[in-house]
């Protein structure tokens, strides 16, 4: 039969559930600390990573809205070049009308090998004189190619090098400008979208710590708080490699 517990048994018992308790409490204030710092950093670059994917989504709507504009502007510069386009070609087929009709009814027309001097009272030397300046300078670059006996020379002034407008210059400058506006914005939102990422990557930290602290073993406790830590240095890591916007 078993012995009755004697005075000396007991205060052994007593002894050592006191001494287990009193480790599992410097176990769970070690815990706490440990606990309270892990959240405490987690919370901050919650806090950060949640900053900076709202900064990078101003960037975001800010590049696209500037490339929207740049293309509106675009378009605007587009259709001025189209319609100069046309007064050039109309100006410089109603020059050729009038300068067949001029040679035609044997007036002199001042054009010659050398190039073209505008007559004065001829319609030709009226319609010259409203050539555009940007026309005029591929138009006399023409001529000096002696178009009318050089098979090789450009078949009109709008196939010069010389030959431009302005308006169709800005209109592709600006066109370039709003695609590389609408890279920035592409790339500000994945940029946002990361930082999105781990903003729940250090959410989750929170939630395994949390959980951890209701855990009433120190095996699981510990695991969870390992597996917390783990979870934060590798998104902390990662949040180090993105840029930063302010």
């Amino acid at each position: 039969m078993d012995e009755p517990n004697t005075p000396d048994h007991v205060s052994a018992t007593e002894d050592l559930t006191a001494s287990k308790a009193a480790t599992a409490a410097r176990l769970d204030r070690r815990f706490e600390l440990l606990e309270a710092i892990l959240l405490a950093v987690a919370a901050i670059l919650t806090a950060w990573s949640a900053f900076e994917a709202t900064k990078w989504g101003g960037v975001q709507a800010d590049s696209y809205s500037r490339a929207g504009a740049a293309r509106t502007e675009s378009v605007g510069a587009s259709t001025r070049a189209g319609q100069l386009s046309a007064v050039d070609v109309d100006t410089f087929t109603s020059w050729l009308s009038a300068l067949g009709a001029d040679e035609r009814a044997g007036v002199e027309s001042g054009l010659g090998d050398d190039g073209y001097t505008p007559l004065p009272g001829t319609e030709s030397a009226f319609l010259y004189e409203r050539f555009r300046p940007e026309f005029r300078t591929a138009f006399d670059a023409w001529l000096a190619t002696s178009p009318r006996t050089n098979p090789s020379a450009a078949p009109t002034p709008f196939a010069m090098p010389e030959y431009r407008v302005a308006e169709a210059e800005q209109a592709a400058a600006l066109e370039q400008q709003a695609e590389e506006l609408s890279a920035v914005a592409r790339q500000a939102n994945q940029r946002g979208d990361n930082y999105v990422l781990m903003t729940i990557m250090f959410a989750l930290v929170l939630v395994l710590v949390g959980i951890g602290t209701k855990m009433d073993t120190v095996k699981a406790r510990t695991f969870l708080f390992a597996l917390a830590t783990v979870a934060l240095l590798a998104a902390a890591v990662i949040v180090l490699t993105f840029p930063v916007e302010i």
